[in-house]
């Protein structure tokens, strides 16, 4: 296969996101310094009405509609960007973390592309890709910097010295933020998906009617750890009246219980690396009230705040291009194997 740096020098990269349940594909041109003016396409496809039911994602589910949904979607990609398959220079797919039959089916797809298409293909972090995500906006940030990645199934702070030279600063040692909102949301009857409902009801609570404890914070140190505050909101629902302006005052409690926690470790990470630039990617990065109050904190501290626009935030195609061509831009590129890891450490990959 031809070096990765000569094939997609100039031409459009397609990414494709299939880790869980959205099928994600975009389409877009590498320009280092600006890489949003390079995104040409970008279409999405959610299973949320498909699991429902279930009250969470049913893996095999989830496989199965990813194979119906993404060739169509990249068809689609494609006739927005008014490109052929013969106009790409490069195919990421994300390869890990995530369900593995889900991953399965975006890397078998993106492999048998770059194959037909004599194009270098390469697997992308999917935590790698949420990180990056702020570089889409029009003022990107630059590193060194600290990112707060925050998204269904991570909770975690990472120094960002370069692109590719990541150190995990604190991880989740149990449910992340964003399993957090989704089985709290769950226990107090709220639907499918739960994060979402939650944080919309915590809008209509009563500021001070309960409070729970911020998790992690009476201690040094950067992890975090959700279970016991889901406890706290458990005990509470089952004593209270369970009326509606009480499930309000709990859903407030908690998220502002979160925010809270998510907001003193940003602190102590910029702190003790001195950086004065906050990344924040992940699902739970469209949360209203975390992006106020870290916006609010910046401020008062001194410290610069990045955001993904919303649509970013969720897992997207958009975000494993971008990550994609800057590795193949380098030169990095996968075999021809079929290779994903359900499990990843960020740490692992190697500098871009």
């Amino acid at each position: 296969m031809a070096d990765a740096r000569l094939s997609v020098t100039g031409k459009p990269v397609l990414g494709i996101e299939s880790s869980c349940d959205e099928t994600g594909v975009a389409i877009l041109r590498w320009e280092p310094e600006a890489p949003g003016r390079g995104l040409l396409a970008h279409a999405l496809y959610s299973q949320v009405k498909l699991h429902a039911d279930y009250g969470g994602v049913v893996p095999e589910l989830a496989s199965r509609d990813h194979v119906r949904k993404l060739l169509p979607l990249a068809r689609e990609a494609l006739k927005q960007a008014g490109l052929t398959p013969a106009d790409l220079g490069g195919v990421a797919y994300t390869a890990g973390p995530g369900l593995v039959g889900a991953l399965l089916v975006g890397a078998a797809a993106g492999q048998a592309l770059a194959w037909a298409l004599g194009v270098p293909a390469v697997g992308v972090h999917h935590m790698e890709g949420h990180l990056l995500a702020p570089l889409l906006e029009d003022d990107p940030p630059k590193p060194p910097f600290v990112a707060l990645l925050v998204s269904g199934g991570h909770s975690m702070l990472v120094e960002v010295k370069a692109i590719g030279e990541y150190r995990i600063l604190g991880d989740t040692l149990d449910d992340a933020a964003g399993e957090a909102f989704d089985k709290t949301a769950k226990l107090m009857g709220l639907p499918y998906p739960g994060g979402p409902a939650l944080a919309k009801l915590a809008e209509q609570g009563t500021p001070g009617a309960f409070r729970f404890s911020r998790p992690m914070t009476d201690r040094p140190g950067l992890d975090f750890s959700f279970s016991g505050l889901k406890t706290q909101v458990l005990l509470a629902w089952q004593h209270s009246d369970q009326s509606g302006q009480t499930r309000a005052d709990i859903a407030r409690a908690f998220e502002e219980a979160i925010v809270d926690t998510l907001l003193i470790k940003c602190r102590r990470a910029l702190q003790a690396t001195g950086t004065h630039r906050l990344v924040i990617a992940g699902g739970v990065g469209a949360n209203r009230r975390l992006r106020a109050e870290l916006a609010a904190a910046g401020e008062k501290d001194g410290f610069r705040t990045y955001f993904p626009r919303l649509a970013f935030c969720t897992d997207n195609g958009a975000m494993i291009a971008l990550a994609g061509a800057i590795r193949l831009a380098s030169g990095q590129h996968q075999g021809e194997a079929v290779e994903v890891h359900p499990r990843w450490n960020l740490e692992d990959l190697p500098a871009a």
